[in-house]
């Protein structure tokens, strides 16, 4: 299985400067809980962006992909070729950024977003999701602890 997971704002943001612009810890326990156990495929300006302690992401491989052979991430793998990345056994999830969700999502079998219920400025953006693309899935708007509301719509291919 090959999932893509994120959240984005209202009007498609996922990230701004390297963060991402709101706190909703509600959904930063749901994608561990999601991708517990798995593979994780980042690009190597997401994995910079993790907070040093969670890299890498617990209990999970973690697959950084650049364009740098030789880039060394502490206790993650680096591939040039995000195609050896997705094809590893098992279940992967693909968490960012921009241009491997892009490049991800032809191939993907589901993907999980959380829908935040904010407009927000910010340089990095959620992939459009459209056909072949259908909503199976979709929470309850919950408001977070933090504030935001916030909603997990699930989709698959509608050609499965």
């Amino acid at each position: 299985m090959i999932g893509l997971v994120w959240a984005q704002s209202a009007n498609g943001v996922i990230g701004a400067g390297g963060r991402i612009p709101w706190r909703v810890p509600e959904d930063l326990a749901h994608f561990s809980r999601l991708t517990a156990g798995a593979t994780v495929v980042m690009g190597r300006a997401t994995w910079e962006s993790l907070p040093a302690r969670f890299r890498p992401l617990p209990g999970r491989r973690n697959l950084v992909l650049s364009r740098d052979g030789a880039y060394e991430p502490p206790g993650a793998e680096v591939l040039t070729d995000l195609a050896a990345a997705l094809a590893v056994p098992g279940d992967v999830w693909v968490v960012g950024g921009s241009a491997v969700y892009e490049a991800a999502l032809p191939v993907a079998d589901v993907l999980v977003v959380t829908e935040v219920d904010l407009v927000v400025d910010g340089d990095a953006r959620a992939p459009r999701v459209g056909p072949p693309w259908r909503p199976v899935e979709t929470g309850p708007w919950t408001t977070s602890t933090a504030g935001p509301r916030f909603r997990v719509v699930t989709h698959r291919r509608g050609d499965v």
